[in-house]
């Protein structure tokens, strides 16, 4: 599948259905729950693995070597209470957080919610038992049941942030230390969030954080490392509730993208524009997956989602921070569920990973040519 070529014309060209595998795979979720784009992660061995939360557990399929073909899984860690939904960080050491809400009831019956997250440092072996970062409302189980799901950070010094939606419409924050132990929740305001907060760090090792409002977009920012969150300025926007995602696009520098409500494009967005740039026609759902990369020598980053009208995975790229080019977005492989991902793989491939709807992984990776051209799907 050809997408985008530095050589040639810069511009996508279309694309072959893809094959897919048959067989029935794990349920996986549906859209009763925000998709997330960070299920494909990349270990210091130079294998990948995808994560999916399932009721009460997490499925994981990891690469048996770097690069691929094969897969091992998906193998079932437990997690007993858990909502569906993951946000995964990932620190300099390698080292993989995966933090989830849970759900539980107290001696009365009464329900409540307590962040929890678990830990694996290397690829395939076992993951360490969840531990419990708590909620902002331990004196009130009925607040605490209110809670959004989780975002998750891992600071340049390797501590493990964890963010939540209070019942205010604002945004509540727990950091750990290097030690291991925590700090009190924080209240960092703000009202009206409609969907999940994407937390961000930059190359400088500050972290930023954006959440979805009917109107605008909020941020939070740090001037310099180590120090309190503050109330950045909004961005104009009418972003659909779940769609916001963030890449690194320069030396400091991050761009925010989601999907316009009203007509469903990707729109980019940094400190330094005027407005949001406009990236390629057609809707699609969800977060955008985010991968910046070199193609034939040049920036790039490459942007895939799930397509509103078929539920395919669509694919684009454009030079980096180059937004007024444009981007056209490619169809590719079969429906899907949730959100695709990408990542480089251990021969520093482009990799584009999708959950067909029978639950089974799809990958397809970058062709040995130029430009950005993707062998077949298969499933793992």
């Amino acid at each position: 599948m050809a997408v985008w070529s530095a050589r040639k014309s810069k511009r996508p060209a279309d694309a072959p259905s893809s094959r897919s595998a048959a067989g029935a795979g794990a349920p996986l979720p549906g859209a009763s729950l925000p998709a997330t784009t960070d299920w494909l992660v990349r270990g210091k061995d130079g294998r990948l693995t995808a994560y999916a939360p399932v009721d009460g557990a997490v499925l994981r399929w990891t690469e048996k070597h770097p690069g691929g073909p094969d897969w091992t899984g998906p193998e079932t860690i437990p997690a007993p209470g858990i909502v569906p939904h993951l946000s995964i960080a990932q620190g300099p050491d390698g080292y993989v957080h995966l933090v989830a809400l849970r759900r539980t009831r107290g001696a009365d019956g009464t329900p409540t919610a307590d962040v929890v997250f678990a830990l694996q440092y290397q690829s395939g072996l076992a993951v360490r038992d969840w531990a419990v970062v708590g909620n902002p409302y331990p004196n009130d189980p009925e607040l605490a049941a209110q809670i959004g799901t989780p975002a998750a950070v891992v600071d340049s010094e390797g501590s493990l942030h964890v963010f939540v939606r209070n019942v205010g419409g604002g945004i509540c924050g727990r950091s750990s230390v290097p030690s291991g132990k925590w700090n009190k929740w924080a209240d960092l305001k703000g009202s009206g969030i409609t969907g999940p907060i994407r937390a961000s760090i930059t190359t400088d090792g500050l972290m930023e954080l954006v959440a979805p409002a009917e109107d605008h977009v909020l941020r939070w920012t740090q001037e310099t490392k180590g120090v309190k969150f503050q109330r950045a300025e909004d961005v104009p926007a009418r972003p659909q509730p779940a769609s916001l995602s963030t890449e690194r696009t320069g030396s400091g520098r991050l761009t925010h993208y989601w999907h316009d409500a009203e007509d469903g494009t990707v729109r980019a967005w940094r400190p330094s524009d005027k407005a949001p740039s406009v990236l390629g026609a057609g809707a699609g759902t969800g977060p955008v997956a985010l991968l910046r990369t070199a193609v034939d020598g040049h920036d790039c980053t490459i942007m895939a989602r799930r397509d509103a009208a078929t539920g395919r995975p669509a694919l684009a790229a454009y030079p980096t921070e180059d937004e007024a080019l444009g981007a056209t977005w490619t169809l590719t492989g079969d429906p899907c569920v949730g959100a695709p991902a990408l990542n480089l793989d251990g021969r520093g491939r482009v990799v584009m990973a999708a959950f067909g709807t029978d639950g089974t992984l799809r990958v397809a990776r970058q062709k040995p040519e130029p430009g950005l051209a993707l062998e077949a799907w298969t499933r793992a």
